[in-house]
């Protein structure tokens, strides 16, 4: 069986080993290279992190990466006391808005989630979600895709911290999309040319 076939590293157009999935679309290969996987700090940045996971549930992850700048303008950049202080007439803009998600749900989420954030000490999302990160020592580099779990015990009890707090659509498979893609694991195959950066 081949490492493609098994779902290992694959080359991409400039032969260097990449996760599969990191290679589907050009948009896939910058994200898998150049952010995926790397350290996220701030509340500001881990907000817009966490709303976007949001709205990715039930969705590709491609589908919310091409309108990510149409979310960034429609959330004032996602600064926390900024979408705080979003209105009804917000709401019903953002509802009308096809540079994003008009999904109702979500997009009542990601406010309510601003307006709990916005009470809380500056850098306080940060040190909560941070604080789930795992000992990147106890697991071993996954070799395969199959390797890499959709919800860990860490993430579990990230979703479970977060909603005691307060905030909503953050399960704990959200919950561990968020733990890959802002750092606290490194979930890139262990041949990835990413993993090592």
């Amino acid at each position: 069986m081949s490492d493609e076939s098994a779902g290992g590293a694959v080359p991409g157009p400039d032969g260097a080993l990449r996760c599969p999935w990191g290679l589907s679309t050009e948009d896939y290969v910058t994200y898998h290279d150049e952010e995926w996987g790397r350290p996220v700090h701030g509340d500001d940045a881990l907000f817009e992190r966490v709303s976007l996971e949001a709205f990715q549930s039930g969705l590709s992850w491609i589908t919310i990466l091409r309108r990510r700048e149409g979310f960034r303008a429609a959330f004032a950049g996602f600064k926390i006391s900024d979408v705080a202080a979003f209105t009804d007439t917000d709401r019903e803009r953002l509802l009308a808005d096809e540079g994003i998600i008009r999904n109702r749900a979500k997009i009542d989420a990601t406010l309510a989630n601003a307006r709990v954030i916005a009470d809380w000490p500056e850098g306080e999302l940060d040190t909560l979600i941070w604080s789930h990160a795992p000992d990147p020592a106890a697991r071993p580099a996954p070799r395969v895709i199959g390797d890499v779990p959709a919800i860990t015990d860490e993430s579990t009890a990230l979703s479970k911290a977060l909603k005691k707090r307060g905030l909503r659509f953050v399960g704990p498979t959200t919950a561990y999309a968020l733990m890959q893609a802002c750092g606290l694991v490194n979930d890139h195959l262990v041949d990835c040319v990413a993993r090592k950066r």
